[in-house]
């Protein structure tokens, strides 16, 4: 194990790897780069540690002969088959090692048990249930489209081999169609999922984190359905989008989803979602966190007053802190920990909590001068040139463009459409009471809840549970690539997140076994370890005509095997060889089928 450490914000950092010593030609030593388990604690190391030690005893092997057809067999009591080894050959080569992790991931969902019965073989003898893991284990090993799946990554993966199928080519039209058979059957997975998370982490379900965010399309906007021009969290103004409401845990377990037209407002959402999360899990004490700009004021007057009381903790604009700066300015500062303190005010049956991060002032304040740096280093540049009013006006928009909020601290004179541009008709200064005002606020952001009795430290932790949705949407987004969607018709658009939803239940649960067993590792990571474990055809030809077939994926190597030493895991047996009349009747076969 090999540690680096850095120095940011004043404090040290720690970062642990496994790497492999290699001795070279020349002598020297290389260290080949095994596993990043990132910043770790004492326990965490030692456990593994104790996992590299294991590993490295190893066990005793032993060696085995293998016969060719010139060779002489003593007599058994089993039949005997001479084989040609120098006629030997390896074929379709394709990647087994991370489709089996996948499989292994849905097994222990156990979702079998629920989409057994919904999705039925069909009577031309289609699998639809093997269609919806090949589609699922896709979206989380390498997404794409569907015609991407059908052309070239199905026959590259053993997922054929893993689920008994044909294990070159899946026809694209039981894919399509598979989709259409989704939908209906999303609520009650929601409840599924909700008990066997509970079942397997004992997760308790009290607490959920609310969020919204966008997918685009690339296609020409439609004169009907739920793709729309709206705002856009992907910077894709020019094309049409759906939005996407998400309800997790705070350990990022998806609990419902919602897709919903492309401009539909954050804040007509809140009150749908209230009604489905209490019809379909029931009527409990549950506290939602939100970001500012989701929730209205009538629906917090309506969360406080209902029968069975909805708690609620909730970001704030920038605005109501300046309303509320004459309230909050003589209130003493009470220190959470090291980093942070706040102020409360209690309010109209609600508690408000400003809270002040050193550290987050830190970032702010250094964010803000480098703008505001390039902003007045760009405007002096700009008032040096010789230009026209029109000249003036492009350049200028251009620089407070890139200066965003900044722009507002520097008060702008500018030349009318009859004044030339001189020193005294474009000017630029300081606004130094703004600048005060900004300051006095870097690092603070104010929290509203009507939890008025809870310890400001709790409600603090709770907000910053916020990244947990966050990165449930950057996980849809980048590993699982939800985006761009290519499906024109509305209910393939939404089977389509479907699937990515259950793509990403499969991260979840993986990324919960790793919190527990391998502290410091990805998902990413781990599937990208495994890919490397290929599947191989091996044909050994006869000396009666006949071919020995062996399937057989690759041994781990030294890396892999502390991965599953340390996740508990067991590779399957290698599978059963197989006597083939010949190797050309076995491929009229296949093009007959």
């Amino acid at each position: 194990m090999r540690m680096k450490s850095r120095v940011k914000d004043g404090k040290e950092h720690r970062y642990w790897n496994i790497v492999e010593n290699h001795r070279i030609a020349s002598g020297r030593v290389v260290q080949r780069h095994v596993l990043y388990l990132g910043e770790i604690n004492d326990s965490q190391k030692e456990a593994w540690w104790r996992s590299i030690d294991i590993l490295e005893n190893g066990r005793p092997t032993r060696a085995v002969s293998l016969f060719p057809e010139d060779r002489p067999v003593r007599p058994t009591d089993r039949d005997v088959i001479h084989v040609r080894v120098n006629q030997m050959r390896l074929e379709h080569p394709r990647q087994w090692g991370a489709c089996w992790m996948a499989l292994l991931l849905w097994e222990q969902l156990q979702l079998d048990g629920y989409w057994a019965e919904r999705l039925r073989p069909s009577r031309e003898g289609t699998r639809w249930l093997n269609v919806l893991k090949i589609l699922v284990c896709y979206r989380l090993i390498k997404p794409g489209s569907e015609w991407r799946l059908h052309r070239i990554w199905y026959g590259q993966s053993a997922m054929g081999d893993l689920l008994g199928e044909d294990n070159e080519v899946i026809p694209y039209q039981n894919l399509y169609r598979c989709l259409d058979k989704l939908l209906r059957h999303k609520e009650g997975l929601f409840s599924f999922l909700k008990q066997r998370w509970q079942d397997m982490f004992n997760t308790g379900f009290d607490v959920l984190l609310y969020d919204l965010t966008s997918t685009y399309f690339e296609c020409d906007p439609p004169g009907h359905g739920k793709r729309k021009h709206g705002y856009s969290r992907d910077k894709r103004f020019d094309c049409v989008q759906v939005v996407i409401a998400l309800v997790v845990t705070p350990e990022g377990l998806p609990l419902a989803y919602e897709v919903m037209d492309g401009n539909t407002s954050d804040k007509t959402t809140l009150r749908q979602f209230l009604a489905k999360i209490e019809s379909q899990y029931g009527k409990a004490r549950r506290v939602w966190i939100m970001d500012r700009g989701i929730p209205t004021e009538d629906i917090l007057t309506e969360m406080r007053q209902c029968e069975t009381p909805v708690y609620y903790l909730v970001g704030t604009p920038k605005g109501r802190l300046n309303k509320l700066e004459k309230e909050l300015l003589p209130l003493p500062w009470a220190e959470v920990h090291e980093n942070l303190t706040v102020k409360l005010l209690k309010q109209d049956g609600e508690l408000y909590v400003l809270a002040s991060s050193r550290d987050r002032q830190a970032k702010e304040r250094g964010i803000r001068r480098r703008r505001l740096k390039r902003y007045w280093n760009r405007l002096k540049e700009i008032s040096n040139q010789n230009l026209d009013r029109d000249q003036l006006l492009m350049k200028f928009g251009a620089a407070k463009k890139e200066a965003g909020r900044t722009a507002s601290l520097v008060a702008i004179t500018l030349p009318s459409v009859e004044q030339a541009v001189t020193p005294q008709t474009f000017r630029f200064q300081l606004r130094r009471d703004k600048l005060r005002q900004v300051r006095r606020q870097e690092g603070q952001y104010l929290l509203r809840s009507n939890l008025c009795a809870e310890d400001p430290a709790v409600l603090w932790n709770y907000y910053i549970l916020l990244v947990e949705v966050e990165e449930a949407f950057k996980t849809l987004k980048m590993d699982l690539s939800v985006r761009p969607i290519y499906h024109q018709k509305d209910r393939r658009i939404e089977a389509h997140i479907f699937v990515a939803f259950l793509a990403y239940s499969l991260q979840v649960t993986l990324k919960q076994r790793l919190k527990a067993l391998a502290p410091g590792l990805t998902v990413r990571s781990v599937l990208e370890k495994f890919v490397s474990i290929q599947m191989i055809d091996v044909y050994l030809p006869t000396t009666e005509g006949k071919e020995l077939l062996l399937r057989r994926y690759t041994h781990p190597d030294k890396d892999q095997l502390l991965l599953l030493s340390r996740l508990n895991l067991t590779l399957p047996e290698q599978p059963k060889p197989q006597l083939l009349d010949s190797r050309s009747e076995m491929k009229n076969l296949r093009m007959h089928v």
